[in-house]
């Protein structure tokens, strides 16, 4: 298994087209340690991206990835690169046409392979499109940095980055085909009809008259949609609002910030960052040092008591309750 520098960190190289657009899904992960936007697949040294625009490098646009596979696993990245592509076209992406636009999963060992071979057929077994997978699985080899007006795009080029990304057509394309009738229709049958309301619809469950509001067992909280482990009890406090309150979460990573104005004022509701669920808000009036309070309510989450963390697959959280 090739590794990056720090023990345990591994790579993973994708090309989705426009590595501009392939960074910020990615970035600030839980686990995900850099991106890097570059250059590989091609037959010279050190192209830039004048030369690589020409077509006649043979390179693919692409990012690398280094992160811990004991917090994000490779199996969960390559669910995010699905939902970035369009992975029947051959000629590029979207708007971006050519070879160096082209999707390609460079693995980096055997267990890498086998993993993105065994994601590329679940896909296509999905019918979730209805033409032939084209996304190649290649061996990776050397990846050359871009240029540093490149790295980091959609961050030192918001304005720009949100114009781009807006006009090549990759959130409509990911709307269609991965937020289907029959995805909604298979979530129902999975939650409760509170549970959907509150995640999808943005409800807000009655004080007192919740799951969690008063729960003193040990363990976490996950995202009752995909599982991401999202809060801690040993955070959990009494806010006396008569909903789950937390100081903090286990990842902010995995907490996506937005602003909500239903109330006639403006409050920042929190998000799964993965699953998109509604999940509560976060205020500024809790206890030291920090001062947060993470509102939550109790059916956006599901409680796995800390007996149980091991044979759920969350055993790397036991180490929450060390000392204990």
């Amino acid at each position: 298994m090739e590794q990056d520098k720090h023990q345990g960190w591994e790579l993973a190289t994708f090309a989705g087209g426009c590595f501009w657009c392939m960074v910020q899904p990615f970035d600030e992960l839980p686990g995900i340690h850099s991106i890097v936007s570059g250059y590989t697949g091609g037959h010279t040294e050190h192209p830039t991206y004048e030369e690589v625009g020409t077509e006649t490098t043979g390179h693919y646009e692409a990012v690398q990835i280094a992160f811990d596979p004991n917090v994000f696993p490779y199996e969960r990245l390559l669910d995010i690169y699905w939902q970035l592509i369009d992975p029947t076209d051959a000629g590029g992406q979207f708007m971006d046409r050519g070879n160096s636009y082209r999707t390609a999963i460079f693995v980096h060992s055997g267990e890498q392979r086998a993993k993105a071979e065994a994601s590329k057929q679940e896909l296509a077994a999905s019918g979730r499109f209805k033409g032939n997978i084209v996304t190649e699985i290649l061996p990776a080899g050397p990846f050359y940095p871009a240029e540093d007006e490149h790295q980091d795009y959609y961050k030192t080029h918001r304005y720009d980055y949100n114009l781009y990304h807006e006009g090549s057509g990759r959130g409509t394309f990911a709307e269609k085909y991965w937020r289907r009738k029959q995805d909604d229709a298979e979530l129902r049958k999975r939650l409760t009809r509170l549970q959907y309301e509150v995640t999808q619809h943005g409800a807000d469950e009655p004080p007192y008259e919740n799951a969690y509001w008063n729960n003193e067992r040990d363990g976490i909280y996950v995202d009752v949609v995909n599982g991401d482990p999202l809060f801690c009890s040993r955070d959990q406090f009494d806010a006396g609002t008569g909903l789950p309150a937390f100081t903090r979460p286990i990842h902010e990573g995995f907490l996506r910030r937005k602003a909500d104005l239903r109330s006639g004022k403006a409050r920042t509701a929190l998000y799964g960052r993965l699953s998109g669920s509604y999940l509560g808000h976060l205020f500024h009036d809790g206890p030291p040092p920090a001062g947060q309070r993470y509102q939550v309510n109790s059916a956006s989450m599901r409680f796995v008591p800390r007996e149980e963390l091991e044979r759920e697959g969350y055993g790397k959280y036991t180490e929450l309750f060390e000392g204990v």
